[in-house]
């Protein structure tokens, strides 16, 4: 029963049409309270939020008559010219898109918003949205338990190797440019990310 509450929760997280918590903190919530398997919190959330991401680029077009602002739209419509390029640049572009941490939220509403066919990206998108939320999910976890041991005053070499390295992967997530990694193909680090 517990990895239906995965399933539901990444599908539902993944239809919201505004940038919302990712899936896969829902997915490592769920899977340290119910100390579920790993693989099987994978094997049942990423198709849930695939397919929450599909159905979310389905609805975009109606929902951006009524709602979205132009900046945002001109936004949109960046990604958008981004997936109307060649196939193998397209599933370059959505693939890295979706192995980096930002939201893909924009990336399935760019879709919608030029009527793309949203099986078009979804191969690239499941390839990379299983890479990083595997990351996500197995970092996260050993953050948690590690952080959980050395709260209890157990400290290893291990727990705290394991906890550096978890934090300098999400560091490199989080201070990493990705617009200019994804626009301009370069490599650029940002500390400025606090308001």
């Amino acid at each position: 029963m517990p990895y239906f509450w995965v399933f539901l929760a990444a599908l539902a997280v993944d239809l919201v049409p505004v940038v919302g918590p990712p899936a896969w903190t829902v997915m490592l919530l769920l899977q340290v309270k119910f100390d579920l398997n790993s693989w099987l919190v994978l094997a049942v959330g990423v198709p849930a939020s695939v397919l929450g991401r599909y159905v979310l680029s389905l609805y975009t077009p109606w929902l951006s008559k009524k709602i979205i602002k132009r900046r945002k739209t001109d936004e949109l419509e960046f990604v958008g010219r981004k997936l109307k390029q060649k196939r193998w640049q397209s599933w370059t572009f959505v693939f890295v898109y979706s192995v980096s941490p930002l939201p893909t939220t924009p990336l399935f509403s760019a879709a919608g918003l030029a009527k793309i066919n949203p099986l078009q990206i979804i191969p690239p998108f499941f390839v990379g949205k299983s890479i990083s939320d595997a990351v996500m999910l197995f970092t996260g976890r050993t953050a948690f338990l590690s952080g959980a041991s050395l709260l209890m005053g157990t400290y290893s070499v291990k727990g705290l190797v394991t906890a550096v390295v978890t934090l300098l992967i999400i560091g490199g997530f989080l201070f990493l440019d990705w617009r200019t990694l994804l626009q301009e193909k370069k490599l650029r680090l940002n500390f400025r990310i606090w308001k």
